[in-house]
């Protein structure tokens, strides 16, 4: 049955040079990768958060608890500015979904902490994203998947490396 892709190659059929099968495979994994992340903000919405504060819990809750970091090592993680971070803590604070504390190492240094109301909807916002992502490999078995998946890795380590 032809997807969306092929409807694409045939469109483009003999009016521009490339590899028919490259484009295939790299057009797949791009629409692929569209549905998954249009999949992943609509399960976000249904908790009411945006990807910026999902993957600002995510570095905290994937520290085990206390679920604590300092903000520089956040903004490291998340790629931001001091300020750009600044910002997006101040927000989720006003939210209740993180705290400031004091470290317990130096009093001076103030830590962020994922709150039991942020843990709680960081979970929520995993087991929607969960369904959605099985959903997503739902059509292959389990050996398809382990193929899948090991030509995937494959096709990852070889970018990596340059």
């Amino acid at each position: 049955m032809p997807d969306s892709v092929d409807r694409h190659l045939a469109l483009w059929k003999g009016k521009a040079p490339y590899d028919e099968q490259v484009e295939a495979i790299v057009s797949r994994m791009q629409f692929l990768v569209k549905h998954l992340r249009a999949t992943k903000e609509a399960a976000l919405a249904q908790v009411g958060m945006q990807d910026f504060e999902f993957e600002t819990l995510h570095r905290l809750a994937a520290r085990g608890e206390p679920w604590r970091a300092t903000p520089s090592e956040l903004a490291a993680e998340l790629m931001l500015s001091p300020a750009g971070m600044t910002g997006r803590l101040d927000t989720l604070a006003a939210a209740g979904l993180v705290t400031r504390v004091r470290s317990d190492d130096d009093r001076r240094r103030v830590d962020v902490e994922l709150t039991p109301s942020g843990h709680e909807r960081w979970l929520q916002a995993m087991q929607i994203r969960d369904d959605a992502e099985r959903r997503i490999v739902e059509p292959l078995d389990a050996a398809e998947r382990v193929v899948l998946d090991t030509l995937l890795a494959r096709l990852l380590t070889a970018v990596e490396r340059g």
